[in-house]
Formats: C-alpha cells, sequence, structure tokens
C-alpha cells in the first residue's frame, strides 16, 4: 500500500503495521490510522504519519532514551482498550514540539503515545497524577547528560 506522508513523500507501507487510534488522538479524534515512520536513517526521532492525511504528521521519541527516569503507569482501563496483555508488546512514545530554533525541542511526557505493538492497537494517554508536563526540554536535557560523561 501506497500513502503520501509530510516529511517523505509517497511511501510504500505494510498495511499490517498500521496502528489503529481506535478514539483518534486528542484534537484530530476523526483520525484512527497512524503508520510509525523513521525521521531519517540512523536517527533517535520516528514520526506518527496519519495514513488519510498527508500533512497530519507527528514527529516523536522513545521518552526512555532522553529521560531515564521516566515510567509510565498504564490503567486497567487502557490495557482493556488495547489488549494489552504482556509489558513487552507495550511501546511508548512521547510527542515532540520542535520550535524553528532546534534548542526549543520539547516532549510531551504527560501525554504519552501507548501502542499494543502486537494488535497494532494505540492511544494517547494523558498522566493526571504526574509531575509530568506537556514540555520538558529534550536538547538541553541531552546537552546535560553528555556533558556529565
Amino acid at each position: 500500500m501506497e500513502i503520501n506522508t509530510k516529511f517523505h513523500g509517497n511511501v510504500e507501507i505494510d498495511s499490517d503495521k498500521i496502528v489503529r487510534f481506535e478514539q483518534g488522538l486528542p484534537g484530530f479524534e476523526e483520525e484512527k490510522e497512524f503508520y510509525i515512520l523513521l525521521l531519517e536513517e540512523g536517527a533517535d526521532f520516528f514520526v506518527l504519519q496519519s495514513v488519510e492525511t498527508p500533512i497530519l504528521a507527528f514527529v516523536m521519541i522513545d521518552p526512555f532514551l532522553y529521560f531515564k527516569e521516566y515510567a509510565v503507569e498504564i490503567s486497567d482501563d487502557v490495557k482493556e482498550l488495547l489488549k494489552i496483555q504482556e509489558t513487552n508488546e507495550v511501546v511508548i512514545f512521547s510527542l515532540l514540539t520542535i520550535k524553528e530554533e532546534l534548542k526549543s525541542v520539547t516532549a510531551n511526557l504527560q501525554g504519552p503515545i501507548v501502542i499494543n505493538d502486537r494488535l497494532k492497537k494505540g492511544k494517547q494517554v494523558i498522566l493526571v497524577d504526574s509531575d509530568y508536563k506537556t514540555k520538558h526540554e529534550l536538547l538541553l536535557f541531552k546537552e546535560q547528560k553528555e556533558g556529565s560523561k
């Protein structure tokens, strides 16, 4: 199957790897199907690309690569919705907000994307009783991490 994407033009995808968001994403409830692509080869950044709407794509990261203390408690309701049986079938991403200056990249740790990788079902979860925010500095944190080596 071929889709048109925001960052990669036309791309051939495996339709078995389309992630279905039954409730859509907040603000984009009508968008149900997304595909995950690497932003560029060798990078830690991914793209959550709408299958239907080429201009709708979100850049995201594996938050555990950048925020070592990050923890997500998945509620029983979300486990049931996504039909999660084992923790090893769960993949978690954080959406990024990228300003024109790359030093202004922030990660949304309060609203992780939770995916059952086995069944390709996803949901954006809002962590209500946590200290996580929607804007955690990403590159600043990485610079501090590299500086402490």
